[in-house]
């Protein structure tokens, strides 16, 4: 199949790694695992997914209709702040409802009293790299900090959520995380059926200690008698797409600089939020150093800088690696650019191009 550039390929062969070790974890620690819809919601390999996970979780009403709809399994529906209307939608279909605050809890308890309602508690720390993505950074929103208010309220509530984590790849401070929430919740998650430590634990990463890490799960929902349940975003799609770009010029500018048929802004831009360079396979020993960068009129649209092992041409594919998790969720029309197609091979091996974008798309995006 001759395709178009760009495009994002996902590869259900790698995405079964990952979902092969949660299955791992899910038998050898009882934890559940929904996954997190913000970071990836491309359901054209949901059918796969679902066989491995529990379910879905949301930010929004929008992700918890995708949930229900094409994941089907458990819809947990979180969000920092309802409006009355999606929590009336929600109640009709929704396993778990968690709130922000206990001021919206009491706000729509009228409502929904009589479900599997939780609460998010912000527990004061944090593992992230970025202050951006920190839940417990200063003046955080994210979260009840005061644990009066969660006793005074608990019951109205089934289940508390922790999400303190952003990329977490050390299995040790995780412990140490979960041993100061033991140490501070526990008489709280004793009187409750489940808990929720969200995303951003890299088990995914190569070399992580899994078997440990299952341990930890196990020993935690066994002391406090609580169903764990995980909300892994990146962790589960790892290593598991590309978006495949085309070389259109080439440049020079003190350096070499090979613009490309794909944008950081429009198609990657937790590139640019978090200034992180593109990950893609260069060898080590190349000597052909080129600056890789995208067609948008934005100045710092670029992917970052790469050494090849032979010069670039107009017509050159370059391949961006681990391209699933919040791209093609984050996609836009900046500067009218066209949208990358998304393209996935089977576990059969069929080359199926699920969806691509026309000019109409752009068009009916806008008013």
């Amino acid at each position: 199949m001759k395709l178009k550039t760009p495009y994002y390929f996902i590869d259900e062969e790698k995405l079964l790694i990952n979902l092969n070790k949660i299955n791992y974890i899910r038998e050898c620690s009882n934890a559940k695992f929904v996954l997190a819809l913000k970071c990836f919601s491309t359901w054209s390999v949901f059918d796969l997914m679902s066989k491995y996970m529990d379910g879905t979780t949301s930010s929004s009403l929008y992700e918890a209709m995708l949930g229900r709809e094409k994941f089907g399994k458990e819809v947990h529906a979180y969000s920092v702040a309802y409006p009355r209307e999606e929590i009336l939608e929600l109640k009709n279909f929704a396993d778990k409802i968690i709130f922000n605050s206990v001021s919206q809890l009491n706000a729509y308890y009228e409502d929904v009293k009589g479900l599997n309602l939780g609460l998010r508690a912000n527990p004061g720390i944090s593992y992230s790299h970025f202050d951006l993505a920190d839940p417990s950074r200063k003046y955080s929103r994210l979260g009840v900090t005061n644990k009066k208010e969660i006793t005074n309220n608990i019951d109205k509530i089934k289940g508390l959520m922790f999400h303190f984590n952003c990329e977490n790849d050390d299995v040790i401070e995780l412990e140490k995380s979960f041993d100061f929430i033991g140490n501070q919740y526990g008489d709280i998650l004793k009187r409750l059926d489940w808990v929720s430590f969200g995303g951003g634990i890299y088990f995914t990463k190569q070399g992580y200690n899994i078997k440990k890490f299952c341990k930890i799960l196990k020993d935690f929902s066994q002391k406090y008698a609580v169903q764990i349940y995980l909300e892994p975003g990146e962790s589960s799609i790892t290593d598991s797409a590309e978006l495949v770009t085309t070389v259109l010029d080439i440049t020079n500018n003190k350096k070499n600089i090979a613009v490309i048929d794909a944008s950081t802004e429009a198609h990657m831009l937790d590139l640019l939020i978090y200034c992180t360079p593109a990950k893609m396979k260069t060898s080590k020993n190349a000597k052909y150093e080129y600056i890789v960068a995208g067609r948008s009129c934005l100045a710092g649209d670029v992917f970052g800088t790469y050494k090849f092992k032979k010069p670039l041409k107009v017509g050159d594919n370059i391949v961006i690696s681990d391209a699933a998790g919040y791209t093609m969720v984050k996609k836009n029309w900046f500067n009218g650019l066209p949208m990358p197609a998304i393209v996935v091979k089977r576990l059969n091996g069929k080359i199926e191009l699920v969806r691509s974008f026309e000019y109409k798309d752009f068009l009916n995006n806008l008013s």
